[in-house]
């Protein structure tokens, strides 16, 4: 295993992915020193990144966003799975949170990570700017004061 080096800084990470760039059009022979040369770049390079550049696991709701258009699906698609479309659209919006059925349906039916889907997350604030207009009854008392 010629020229195998250890990975310290994104250099050496950048030379490492290059040489293992031209195994991919060429896959070397099962049990060749190129099979192992791979073997070893390729551990080497998913522990640099695992340690300097993690991949942060999305939340749940941005988990079946992602799900959705990898697959073209729409919101409808996931009120189906959810059983309403106000539903899927709350979910969608942050307004409501999963629970487990919907958690498992997900999962059943779309082939979701349970994983992905359990995480803590936050729901959007309030709309504070919706202004509720007084009732009739509430306006006739202000002005009889």
């Amino acid at each position: 295993m010629d020229n195998i080096r250890p990975i310290r800084n994104d250099a050496d990470l950048e030379w490492a992915i290059s040489e293992v760039a031209r195994y991919f059009e060429h896959e070397p022979e099962p049990g060749s020193a190129d099979a192992e040369r791979f073997d070893v770049l390729s551990t080497l390079i998913e522990a640099y990144e695992d340690r300097h550049h993690p991949i942060e696991i999305p939340d749940p709701v941005t988990a079946i966003v992602a799900h959705m258009e990898m697959r073209g699906l729409k919101q409808r698609d996931l009120a189906v799975v959810l059983g309403s479309a106000s539903r899927a659209s709350e979910i969608v919006n942050r307004k409501r949170m999963l629970n487990v059925d919907m958690i498992q349906r997900l999962h059943a039916q779309w082939k979701m990570p349970a994983e992905a889907l359990i995480q803590p997350y936050h729901l959007a604030a309030p709309d504070t700017r919706a202004v509720r207009k007084p009732s009739k009854r509430s306006a006739a008392a202000v002005h009889k004061s």
